[in-house]
């Protein structure tokens, strides 16, 4: 005979033997952590984590739900239930049924059989994002939440937490940040012409400090997730990140998050008792990643070894390699892709260490976005040096076996070349003929034209420093980057000239916007506490990026450019009634500029508008252009 009672109900009329104990089931967590019905992949995984329940039954009875399988892993803690959600299935709560048979001492002698019974609610609720398109009419500004600005100070730290420290004396330690602060100044990126913001990871990073080079440094970039469910505390939790990209919103701004596939931190809940062994890539003995390309994309002549290596090696000792082959990790990691969208509402991703994924995953997880949600934007990151590496990664047009389709790389490929082209003298390949020539080779990608650009990052030297702290060499590097071809991305501070050099670490491109702290003596957000300088800076991004906004030519017009001759780049960004001439300048004197040769672009036209300057120019015939310059004409008819 058998009995039932639940887990809840108190079990003090019973004498339970210690084997009895140990054999009782519990659930502690299901992930994803709710659902949304209406999605056009009706499939769900459900990763249910307790102690021992992976000789339960499971029942599931809610209409249009039907529990299809119970999947049983190595960890007897885990059970994966694959879940077929109808399109006509209703919102609600669903209840999931965990029953088991143990065996109790009932008495001196008499053993007993007890079933017991857990029912665990499960949300399902309807779904309503629409992410917006983020595309080359876009503006992405980069921030790293810790050294933005601290709306809360009373999150700064937590003493429960791997790392319960924050200190600003220190530039390798946590400094207060977070979501709030930058809600704070969302007037701040409107007035700038900034359109999108790109958050580096937000997901709890509930991360040890780590000896780096010798120095403890914290997490603090975020880029080891310890629960993809959850938003850090020390950024506010997940109702700050919902508030942020709500109040974003009705301000007319997108918000992309970054996405980390390849690891998770070393304190991820799930690795402190896995479902399996080969949840994680393993070796013998260690093995860190190459970091070379090349074994990738060497189709002809590479081999398994270093392919291997450089896939599957590990990034760092203290984040760990997820195994994306394995199709339960696949499955979290895109189902939690999805709920992201859905339960915080952004528009788009960034992807992190897009090479070392496994890039048959990396083609499923975009298709799963795609499909839900259409043409979203997913930048990954390409950290690489050659065009066809860089185009290998994405859609292309390359003839190759393996085809990506991730629609857009962060293009390293032209930023090297913007920064060499700013400190080369013009010459053969030279100077400004490395943005030329990087250009021409645009036919590889299927759109160039989502190609994310940029002159610095959180991972690179501060662009003002790389370029010698030289204003014409700024406003050149600046003026390419909002008037080519792409979906332009400006790293926090770059608007007002924020400068250093990657030494002794990163930390030092990374540091606090000034004004960001109550306590800070000098506040960047305003134009009185910005130099004569730094407001000239700021000024010209303003208008430029302003205007762009407005300009359907540079938003969205195709780019055509003309060989650079005599220290002179000409391109032009025109649709079928709209251009705009641009001119950028690598000499030391004043030049006379003939435009004879530009006429398939000029014809149609009789006069033009300084962008920068307002002032009218009535003869294009010949324009003089001083030394050192960005030009950009508005033309007309």
């Amino acid at each position: 005979m058998k009995k039932y009672i639940t887990q809840w109900i108190g079990f003090c009329s019973l004498i339970f033997s210690f084997s009895s104990f140990s054999q009782l089931p519990s659930v502690q967590r299901i992930d994803p952590t709710n659902w949304y019905v209406g999605m056009k992949n009706p499939k769900l995984q459900l990763l249910v984590y307790g102690k021992n329940i992976s000789d339960c039954e499971v029942k599931i009875n809610y209409a249009g739900v039907t529990l299809e399988k119970i999947n049983k892993v190595e960890n007897p803690n885990y059970l994966f239930l694959d879940l077929n959600v109808a399109p006509e299935t209703q919102a609600g709560q669903m209840n999931i049924e965990l029953s088991k048979t143990i065996q109790i001492q009932k008495g001196k002698k008499k053993m007993v059989d007890q079933i017991i019974k857990i029912t665990q609610p499960y949300l399902l609720k309807i779904r309503d994002q629409k992410p917006q398109i983020i595309d080359s009419r876009d503006l992405v500004y980069l921030i790293l939440p810790d050294r933005f600005s601290n709306g809360d100070s009373a999150n700064d730290k937590f003493a429960d937490m791997a790392d319960p420290q924050s200190d600003r004396k220190s530039p390798y330690l946590r400094h207060g940040g977070d979501l709030l602060g930058i809600q704070n100044h969302l007037d701040y990126f409107t007035d700038l012409g900034i359109t999108t913001l790109w958050l580096n990871p937000v997901i709890e990073n509930n991360q040890p400090q780590t000896n780096e080079g010798g120095v403890m440094r914290s997490a603090y970039h975020g880029y080891g997730f310890t629960d993809q469910y959850n938003v850090d505390r020390r950024l506010g939790g997940n109702e700050a990140y919902k508030s942020l990209v709500n109040a974003a919103h009705a301000k007319g701004l997108k918000i992309i998050q970054d996405a980390v596939y390849n690891h998770v931190g070393v304190n991820h809940w799930i690795l402190k008792d896995m479902p399996m062994k080969n949840w994680l890539n393993q070796w013998e003995k260690y093995t860190n990643t190459s970091y070379r390309d090349e074994p990738v994309v060497d189709i002809i002549h590479g081999n398994k070894s270093d392919f291997d290596v450089m896939q599957n090696g590990w990034f760092v000792p203290f984040l760990p390699d997820l195994n994306e082959k394995n199709p339960y990790v696949a499955n979290y990691l895109i189902q939690h892709a999805l709920w992201t969208v859905e339960f915080f509402g952004i528009d788009g991703w960034r992807i992190d260490t897009y090479q070392y994924n496994d890039l048959p995953f990396m083609n499923r997880c975009n298709e799963a976005l795609e499909n839900e949600y259409g043409k979203m934007f997913i930048t990954g990151e390409n950290a690489v040096q050659s065009i066809y590496s860089q185009a290998f990664h994405v859609r292309n047009n390359i003839n190759l076996p393996f085809k990506s389709n991730l629609p857009s790389p962060n293009d390293f490929v032209l930023e090297s070349a913007i920064l060499d082209a700013l400190n080369q003298n013009f010459d053969w390949g030279k100077g400004l003929n490395r943005i030329y020539s990087t250009l021409a080779m645009d036919a590889l990608y299927q759109d160039s034209n989502l190609n994310m650009t940029f002159v610095d990052n959180h991972d690179q030297d501060r662009f003002f420093s790389v370029i010698g702290e030289d204003m014409n060499k700024y406003k050149l590097g600046i003026g390419f980057l909002l008037t080519t071809r792409g979906v332009p991305q400006l790293y926090y501070g770059t608007e007002n000239l924020t400068k250093s050099f990657k030494n002794p670490s990163d930390a030092e491109v990374r540091k606090d916007f000034e004004g960001g702290w109550a306590d800070d003596k000098v506040n960047k957000f305003l134009a009185s506490g910005r130099t004569e300088k730094e407001n000239e800076a700021f000024n010209f991004v303003k208008k430029l990026a302003n205007y762009r906004k407005s300009s359907e030519a540079l938003a969205t017009g195709k780019l055509t450019q003309f060989l650079p001759i005599d220290g002179l780049y000409v391109y032009f960004r025109h649709t079928s009634d709209k251009t705009v001439m641009v001119i950028m300048s690598q000499n030391k004197e004043d030049k006379i500029l003939d435009t004879t040769r530009f006429m398939e672009n000029m014809k149609d036209y009789v006069n033009a508008k300084n962008v920068m300057t307002d002032s009218v120019i009535t003869d294009l015939k010949t324009l003089k252009i001083p030394a050192n310059t960005f030009t950009i004409l508005e033309l007309h008819k």
